[in-house]
């Protein structure tokens, strides 16, 4: 097995998986590790927006991506106790591709990944990085085969880290866990069969101590995630005791929001709960970068109430890819690699830190029933506010140009 690449990704999700694929393209040699096995259900609301479409069609998947993704989305809505208010989402302004879909990461991250194998990039899947040494020009990472004794100590110039938010890795950019806080949030998604959710209306749900979506996806699947604090979490578990948390979450969702009850109206669960967190939405780039490269929430992460967990992903990596490429592989030395942290850093800033902030804002007013239920009178006057909410989110942003 070759040891030695010109690059070391740790994460195979939508980051990490196009950074493979962007650069495998390139020319470049890459080591791809992923701890997981494929294909999973992952903790997610599994919505694609629009100005994702142009890049999935460069990474080699687009038509794989319609072929299998649910009904274009269309509306937006925020539903909250017994209300419903209703709007339209912004079109993207593309001949092909004008409105954002759903799919299942089951299949997204798969698709990527064979892409990425197909690329020319080296996938150990299920492997688990251990320790980093070294620096940029020379890094060093023990990684282990999971089930075996297997270790290699791999080298590269260029590290990348697309690990998710919630996983600890062996990079100098992770921070320790914080002590448990009341107001930590935990993530929370569900599938569903038969439910009566209109196809391509993206709703919001905003409940006391937390908020949520869902959307139709692949396969007539009903995707319904949310998020909640731990100290709403622990209430709903006390009145049910005895009940896993999922189910506790379910019940209450279904109890808070009448759009949730009518949408599970003789609906089936298609598999158990899944759960994940506590999340740390926040910026953790810098301005200037660091040591390794940071892609995909290990860069930064937004409060999922706006949906562009996929979008920043899939996007960060384009921005990274597109510098590293551009500077060459030759060319990666340690002081060269300062000149691309910075480079893409300020990039990075540009295109996601004003989403994250105004995603924290929409979230902290959507936990709050007080001060969410002040919005409602100039949301049903002006149900447009809904559209323009979406597009300052980013549901529009194309970052990734198609070179002409």
């Amino acid at each position: 097995m070759n040891t030695h690449y010109d690059a070391i990704i740790i994460g195979a999700g939508p980051a990490g998986a196009t950074a493979a694929i962007l650069l495998a393209q390139a020319g470049w040699s890459v080591a791809l590790l992923e701890k997981q096995r494929f294909p999973r259900r992952k903790v997610c609301g599994e919505c694609v927006a629009a100005s994702n479409l142009p890049l999935l069609d460069a990474l080699g998947i687009g038509d794989a991506f319609d072929a299998l993704a649910g009904p274009p989305l269309r509306q937006v809505a925020l539903m909250a106790a017994g209300e419903c208010i209703r709007a339209d989402l912004p079109p993207l302004q593309h001949a092909r591709h004008r409105w954002g879909r759903a799919l299942g990461r089951e299949y997204l991250d798969t698709l990527l990944l064979d892409r990425a194998k197909e690329a020319g990039a080296t996938v150990l899947q299920p492997w688990m990085a251990q320790a980093i040494r070294g620096g940029p020009g020379a890094f060093e990472c023990d990684a282990g085969a999971t089930g075996s004794d297997t270790e290699k100590i791999f080298t590269a110039p260029v590290l990348i880290a697309a690990h998710g938010s919630w996983e600890l890795a062996p990079t100098a950019e992770v921070a320790q866990r914080r002590p448990q806080r009341p107001g930590d949030l935990f993530a929370f998604k569900a599938n569903f069969k038969n439910a009566q959710l209109a196809a391509g209306l993206l709703p919001v749900l905003v409940f006391s101590g937390g908020y949520g979506g869902m959307v139709l996806g692949d396969h007539g699947i009903t995707t319904l995630a949310c998020c909640i604090r731990r100290d709403r979490l622990a209430v709903c578990r006390e009145q049910l005791r005895g009940q896993r948390a999922g189910d506790a979450v379910e019940a209450y969702l279904t109890a808070s929001c009448g759009g949730v009850r009518h949408a599970l109206d003789g609906a089936q669960r298609d598999g158990r709960w899944l759960s994940a967190g506590p999340i740390r939405p926040g910026i953790r780039m810098s301005r200037d970068g660091g040591a390794a490269f940071l892609i995909g929430n290990a860069a930064g992460e937004a409060h999922p109430i706006i949906g562009e967990g996929i979008s920043m992903a899939l996007q960060s990596a384009w921005l990274l890819s597109e510098r590293l490429i551009m500077h060459g592989k030759a060319t990666v030395s340690g002081s060269a690699q300062q000149q691309i942290q910075r480079e893409y850093a300020q990039a990075w800033h540009r295109n996601f830190a004003r989403r994250i902030r105004l995603a924290a804002l929409f979230a902290h007013c959507a936990m709050r029933p007080g001060m969410a239920s002040g919005f409602l009178p100039l949301l049903r006057y002006r149900p447009a506010v809904l559209t323009h909410a979406a597009r300052w989110s980013g549901k529009v942003m194309q970052i990734y140009q198609p070179a002409t």
